[in-house]
């Protein structure tokens, strides 16, 4: 991987679980810079392990080994205080309220290599390498349904997208919420829950609804082995 600038954050605390998840964000600031100053300040109250600017540039701002404040109010499989649990990404994007727009190549290929080197050093699973929308469905969208998950699936760094042997299990709208929160999700806001699934897994398509469709992709991640092409 190349070179890591620093630039430390103030805005950490000690970690009170050992680093089993990777959380993945977008600033939804209207630069790069705004979202460096902000992570920066020590009365926003904000802070992430790393920020990759769209050209692939890589900051270090706070330890591995500290808490960065980037999850907020959140929950994955069972735990919630994702801040200790998790090594916090901000990849620079405008996002919905400042022009959201397609992730640079360059930027994603960084993105990657911080991923790998992270999940390998920290044996993550790729079950735990989610987005912010994932752990928080009813307070964020990033990073969103333009982020390219798939290219992240292909390298073994993100689960995929299933595609094989794809059958409606039929289930009840409770049942497929029972199963939701069993993948990992917090379905306290049924409807935002299943918007989060559908942007990291159908993003083509975020009506809400539980249909054949989502019922088929989720019957498909909770198999032992995700039925996917990658």
């Amino acid at each position: 991987m190349g070179q890591i600038t620093e630039h430390w954050s103030p805005n950490f605390n000690e970690r009170k679980l050992p680093i089993s998840m990777i959380v993945l964000h977008y600033t939804g600031m209207e630069s790069g810079a705004a979202a460096l100053a902000r992570l920066m300040d020590p009365n926003a109250e904000v802070s992430a392990h790393y920020l990759v600017e769209e050209d692939g540039a890589i900051i270090a701002m706070v330890r591995e080994d500290r808490r960065a404040w980037h999850a907020g109010r959140s929950h994955w499989r069972g735990i919630s205080d994702v801040n200790s649990a998790s090594v916090g990404i901000e990849i620079v994007n405008p996002g919905h309220e400042f022009g959201y727009r397609p992730f640079p190549d360059e930027q994603i290929a960084s993105v990657m290599r911080l991923v790998q080197d992270i999940k390998d050093r920290h044996a993550v699973t790729r079950g735990n390498i989610v987005g912010h929308s994932d752990i928080a469905p009813a307070r964020k969208q990033d990073p969103g349904e333009l982020f390219p998950w798939d290219a992240l699936a292909k390298r073994r760094l993100a689960l995929p997208r299933p595609t094989k042997n794809m059958t409606d299990p039929l289930w009840s709208d409770a049942a497929f919420l029972l199963a939701l929160e069993r993948f990992g999700y917090d379905v306290t806001d049924a409807a935002a829950a299943v918007t989060a699934f559908q942007r990291r897994f159908r993003p083509q398509n975020l009506d809400g609804v539980i249909d054949g469709e989502c019922r088929a992709l989720l019957l498909g991640l909770l198999l032992p082995k995700p039925e996917g092409e990658f």
